[in-house]
């Protein structure tokens, strides 16, 4: 709609003023979309870094929460209650990660996981998801001093604890690093130059063949630049979000499964052109 206005006045301004507005060469529109395109290019990349970067982080935990519980039932002797309860915090960590990184409260659902002692220690604290890091590893801890988990053990499922710390750590750098807003502005407005130059330009053709085509041109460059504005924030609750709800669901079937546990939830429904 902005493009086919700006197309509308520029179309009407060069008949109005065409003594005062010179002739425009096609080279000078040609030379603002080739820059356009390596700009857009490089903010593609970077934008799709970060989305990928996500992904490779949730795939990471994906991995690591099916090794924690089977270092669990490894490592862990004749004690099957404390295993499941590592498990069920594992589980709720992966909702209470992906919920808070999305910017929503990371508490409701989580009582399906964690008893009314860990729920409450939750609510004292601001990081849900270190919190939930913490209660495990203090039970780890727990277990060690009981003597129902071998050093060496515990030395290796604290290495795995340590990767779910990282790999939180690396998800709360991506959102909070922003993207630079200038970069985005200068280039929106940039297109918006092009679009009035290109008018120009292509001032002596049919009105009626010339704004389809400027709003073609245009919408080209305009969808390149929204698309890449949406992939550099993986994590901004949209439907092209690193889809950490559907991953948590299925990290939680594995995990029920390896403990034998007979209330599996079904893997998560995709929205219409989505997953969540």
């Amino acid at each position: 709609m902005y493009v086919l206005i700006i197309g509308l006045l520029t179309n009407l301004a060069t008949h109005l003023f065409r003594k005062y507005i010179p002739e425009m060469p096609i080279a000078i529109p040609a030379f603002i979309g080739t820059a356009i395109s390596v700009l857009l290019s490089f903010k593609l990349n970077q934008s799709y870094d970060r989305w990928w970067e996500a992904r490779k982080i949730w795939g990471s935990i994906v991995n690591e929460s099916r090794s924690f519980v089977l270092q669990l039932q490894s490592f862990i002797k004749d004690d099957e209650a404390s295993v499941r309860q590592l498990t069920l915090r594992q589980i709720a960590w992966n909702y209470a990660l992906g919920n808070s990184l999305r910017g929503l409260d990371p508490m409701p659902g989580l009582e399906r996981y964690l008893d009314e002692n860990d729920m409450n220690h939750l609510r004292s604290q601001s990081n849900k998801p270190l919190a939930i890091l913490q209660l495990n590893t203090l039970h780890l801890l727990r277990l060690r001093s009981e003597g129902r988990l071998e050093l060496f053990a515990h030395v290796q499922i604290n290495n795995t604890m340590v990767n779910f710390s990282n790999a939180m750590g690396m998800c709360e750098r991506i959102k909070a690093t922003v993207f630079p807003t200038t970069y985005r502005h200068f280039l929106h407005w940039v297109i918006y130059l092009f679009c009035v130059t290109l008018a120009i330009s292509l001032n002596g053709i049919d009105t009626y063949f010339e704004l389809p085509l400027l709003v073609a041109i245009s919408g080209a460059f305009f969808l390149l630049e929204k698309s890449a504005t949406h992939l550099q924030d993986p994590f901004s609750n949209l439907p092209t979000d690193t889809a950490v709800t559907t991953i948590a669901t299925n990290i939680e079937i594995n995990l029920r499964q390896l403990i034998g546990d007979n209330d599996i939830p079904n893997p998560y429904p995709p929205e219409s052109f989505y997953a969540l």
